[in-house]
């Protein structure tokens, strides 16, 4: 669904997409398309990389990555690594998301594809595969690059297939601290600064450079419903963490989800043309649930549209129409209505009484009765 108009979110992020998970609908888009520094967000594409290799079987939790000198020369925030150690793919899983480890970053994209070089070109295709348009990374931590960015939008995306392609996993966003071994003392605590106030925050990954600002990938879960944001630009931290927990105020206080449809329930009944039955239920595919701007709930409408009628056979789950839902403040949205069963051809004396019944109809039409 397009972004609802009613109750505007006036943002101080210079880039910032909201979405609402379980009705598919966009709350709040700024500059969200526009190429921007990522920073240390796009360490989450390194992450996915790695989940998907884990889940692949190319890896597992215990398996060591050696780590290079270059790894090891990683400037900014640090698992503090050094050639001797050996971390396992879990030990630096945590390291990329609870201590933003830049040197983590280079050995897991030394370990999956040998050079860093050759893992961005790898992490960029697979951004465009899971749709992501406006990425192009050059390195896997994030390092100020004029050619390293995303958009708001992209780093949505990659939430979203974090979120959904590895649930088992997810957990380690909502980790708090991390120590490796005796070392990253000074560098323990996740810097989500939304983790621990209890509004549903269970991740993602913050970012910083001069460039970019501060800026955040962040969800939250309440009631039931999932909130995925991303906000770049900002000036301080403490501005990230006051916007953030604004923004997941809003997106939950403004909005509530009403259940237009449903799942499993009939929208309506269709006439079928030469079949076993004549008619057909309409349904849509798991019900709907729209988004509704506080005090608009009374104004929400829905219509089925189809033509009619259907000539049979006709095969459960094949569209035949559309559910017109219009929410005040929000561009119409059309959803498609399939058939709730399957309907036979009828037979040749069923086309035969059928037929006679269409005739009829009409005659009784022409005759004006």
């Amino acid at each position: 669904m397009t972004a609802l108009s009613a109750a505007a979110f006036d943002t101080n992020a210079r880039a910032a997409w909201v979405y609402d998970v379980a009705t598919g609908t966009v709350l709040l888009e700024k500059n969200a398309d526009q190429p921007i520094p990522p920073a240390s967000m796009s360490k989450l594409m390194t992450v996915y990389m790695l989940f998907e290799a884990l889940h692949e079987g190319r890896v597992t939790k215990d398996t060591q990555f050696p780590v290079s000198s270059k790894a090891k020369a990683m400037q900014g925030s640090t698992m503090f690594l050094d050639e001797r150690d050996r971390p396992t793919v879990e030990e630096l899983i945590k390291g990329i998301v609870v201590l933003s480890g830049n040197d983590a970053c280079v050995v897991v994209a030394e370990g999956l594809s040998g050079t860093e070089q050759a893992f961005a070109r790898e992490a960029t295709a697979r951004a465009k595969a899971l749709g992501m348009t406006q990425t192009h990374l050059t390195n896997a931590s994030g390092w100020p690059d004029p050619e390293h960015r995303m958009s708001a939008h992209d780093l949505g995306i990659l939430a979203q297939h974090l979120i959904a392609d590895f649930p088992e996993d997810y957990g380690y966003f909502a980790l708090q601290e991390f120590v490796y071994g005796d070392r990253a003392e000074k560098n323990r605590h996740n810097r989500n600064p939304l983790l621990a106030l209890g509004i549903g925050a269970d991740g993602l990954k913050t970012g910083h450079t001069q460039e970019a600002g501060y800026g955040l990938v962040g969800s939250a879960v309440q009631d039931g419903r999932r909130v995925i944001f991303v906000l770049s630009g900002l000036p301080t931290e403490k501005a990230r963490a006051e916007e953030a927990e604004r923004i997941v105020n809003w997106a939950f206080r403004q909005f509530a989800m009403k259940t237009v449809v449903p799942k499993g329930e009939r929208v309506a009944w269709a006439p079928v043309w030469l079949g076993a039955a004549r008619r057909v239920a309409l349904t849509t595919q798991g019900g709907v649930n729209v988004l509704i701007p506080a005090g608009a709930a009374s104004g929400v409408t829905a219509e089925a549209v189809f033509d009619g009628p259907i000539e049979a056979p006709i095969t459960a789950g094949q569209k035949l129409g559309e559910l017109i839902v219009t929410i005040p403040g929000s561009v119409e949205s059309r959803l498609p209505l399939v058939a709730a069963e399957d309907v036979a051809r009828a037979g040749f004396v069923g086309r035969l009484q059928n037929a006679a019944l269409r005739l009829g109809r009409r005659a009784m039409s022409a005759a004006g009765v």
